[in-house]
């Protein structure tokens, strides 16, 4: 089993080193970040225990010290405007797993939810983790919701 930690930043900096850091503190071989910073040129955000794999609004990082091969599959998160990034991670004599990170947000510009527009069925298999964070508030968690919002993939 792959250990994993998944957390959302809010683009803030200290919240994106206090997820790797939990991910040290647990073990964790994986570290799935929605929404972190930025970077400016000059200002490149690394960790000394985690290979960092970025795409706008999606990291995922992978412990340095672990023995997991990793596949990132570009081929299929096409399309996910940087929402989307899907990596088969695998150690010696196991099989894949392919864990699919997520940041499932209506683009500004176009109104459309990017994640929406992959091939699913081609993405999500028998040994898959997706792990990622819905902007579907509910009446009963919010009450300035004033009705439900689409929640589904």
């Amino acid at each position: 089993m792959i250990e994993a930690v998944q957390h959302h930043c809010a683009r803030l900096y200290t919240w994106t080193i206090a997820a790797l850091e939990t991910g040290v503190e647990r073990r964790a071989e994986v570290v799935c970040l929605q929404e972190p910073p930025r970077e400016r040129k000059g200002f490149e955000i690394r960790h000394t225990a985690y290979e960092i794999r970025k795409r706008k609004r999606v990291w995922t990082a992978v412990r340095k010290e672990s023995s997991l091969a990793v596949d990132e599959r570009t081929d299929l998160s096409k399309g996910g405007n940087d929402d989307v990034k899907v990596t088969d991670v695998r150690r010696r004599g196991e099989k894949v797993t392919r864990i699919v990170n997520i940041y499932d947000q209506k683009d500004t510009m176009s109104r459309q939810r990017p994640a929406r527009k992959l091939r699913w069925q081609r993405i999500i298999r028998q040994d898959c983790t997706a792990p990622w964070r819905l902007q579907c508030p509910r009446k009963r968690s919010d009450p300035r919701c004033t009705k439900p919002r689409d929640a589904i993939i």
